[in-house]
């Protein structure tokens, strides 16, 4: 069951027992968007981050979808950021490829093999990505991760202003090294690219929902900082929730990642 808990802030937290609630409880409004824009005839683009706090709502999203068929033809899956080497995305094969992720964990985990049914920033033309997510019909609903160690939001970097859009940039050491525990593949810091292409904040804000989630003891600090603050802080860049429409925003957390709310 969760449970809303009170605070004077515009982002108010939905404390779930654990991941697996978390999991339906966010799929539930990932299918409800789906539901909608199926409805309406026009596409439903899901923003998502590549990593372990997606997979409780991906396994919820796909038993709903067994047990309730839905036509995922207008679905496009929308990812936030993908590593650099040597200035291009790195081999979509490997095991922190962020596009494969994509592709892998979401698309085949839902069933969908429609070609363009994956979009991701180009560095080669980052600008090229909002002009193409607003003749779409902007987002949907992103959904977000929080960066445990540092707060990033996909792999923008402390100091990152609300404005901010797709970009080429360098990323911090502090969010290459929580992205050592996202994907196991990379075995030390040195393993872990230094650039990235990211949506910006800006970007993210532009969404018609926001959900952000965190579950496990490790995302139990972030949360208390995120919910300290009542504005956006830059050197949190997560905190830029506060800044958004409360109205379509909320933060989803376990009860391990809330161990630390007052």
């Amino acid at each position: 069951m969760e449970t809303p808990l009170e605070t004077p802030r515009a982002v108010r937290p939905v404390v779930h027992p654990d991941p697996v609630a978390l999991g339906r409880a966010v799929a539930a409004r990932v299918r409800s968007a789906l539901d909608r824009t199926a409805a309406q005839g026009r596409p439903c683009l899901l923003g998502v981050p590549a990593g372990r706090t997606l997979r409780p709502v991906l396994a919820a999203l796909a038993a709903d979808l067994r047990a309730r068929p839905l036509d995922l033809d207008h679905l496009v899956v929308v990812m936030m950021d993908e590593y650099l080497v040597g200035g291009q995305r790195v081999d979509p094969a490997a095991e922190h490829s962020c596009s494969r992720f994509g592709r892998v964990e979401v698309l085949d985990a839902l069933g969908v093999a429609r070609e363009g049914a994956l979009w991701s920033p180009d560095p080669r033309d980052p600008a090229a990505y909002e002009e193409r997510l607003a003749a779409a019909g902007g987002v949907e609903l992103f959904l977000v991760a929080l960066g445990a160690g540092d707060g990033h939001v996909a792999l923008n970097p402390p100091g990152t202003p609300l404005d901010s859009r797709t970009r080429v940039l360098d990323i911090a050491e502090s969010t290459r090294r929580d992205n050592l525990a996202t994907f196991p593949s990379l075995r030390s810091l040195g393993e872990v690219p230094e650039r990235g292409v990211s949506v910006g904040l800006g970007t993210i804000a532009g969404s018609r929902e926001v959900l952000a989630l965190a579950h496990g003891t490790g995302k139990a600090g972030v949360v208390a900082r995120v919910l300290a603050a009542d504005r956006h802080e830059p050197g949190l860049p997560a905190t830029f929730l506060h800044a958004l429409d409360p109205a379509a925003t909320a933060l989803h957390v376990d009860a391990a990642a809330a161990r630390l709310l007052p």
